[in-house]
């Protein structure tokens, strides 16, 4: 595997560990009920960006890199993944987010907070089911990739 290849794997995966983080944790401060685990767990999410945004960044610039204009079959099919990640993200979570801290600041928990908790955590699940089925084809793919070098 090359270096681009790694940086690649690596940052997808840590991204997918960050996604993943943010929704249990979601989870776990709802399911609680505790206005305080809700709020730190909300603002951690915030502040977490700042590590998921270049982690994403790297991980589509590298992949863009390694695909060479190779648009199709499995590459074609995480593409087609990550733009539905990228929309959900930049149309619904980051939103989402910022409302939900909002709101959890001001204690306002009603019924608008858990129902865009509700499409957070649905929009959440998705692209983490998204950014598996990714990492399952880049697998796939460098297997490919080492089979030809053989």
């Amino acid at each position: 595997m090359n270096k681009l290849a790694k940086i690649h794997a690596a940052s997808g995966t840590l991204a997918l560990v960050v996604i993943t983080l943010f929704w249990c944790s979601t989870l776990y401060s709802e399911i609680t009920g505790n206005l305080t685990i809700i709020y730190q767990v909300k603002k951690a999410i915030l502040y977490g960006f700042g590590l998921l945004f270049p982690l994403m960044m790297m991980t589509g610039i590298s992949g863009n890199m390694l695909a060479k204009k190779k648009i199709k079959g499995l590459v074609k099919k995480k593409l087609t993944r990550m733009k539905i990640i990228m929309f959900n993200g930049i149309v619904i979570l980051i939103p989402s987010a910022v409302y939900l801290f909002h709101s959890v600041s001001l204690g306002d928990l009603g019924t608008l907070f858990y129902t865009v908790q509700a499409l957070e955590l649905t929009a959440g699940l998705i692209n983490l089911i998204l950014l598996s089925m990714n990492i399952r084809d880049g697998l796939r793919l460098s297997q490919f990739s080492l089979a030809g070098l053989s």
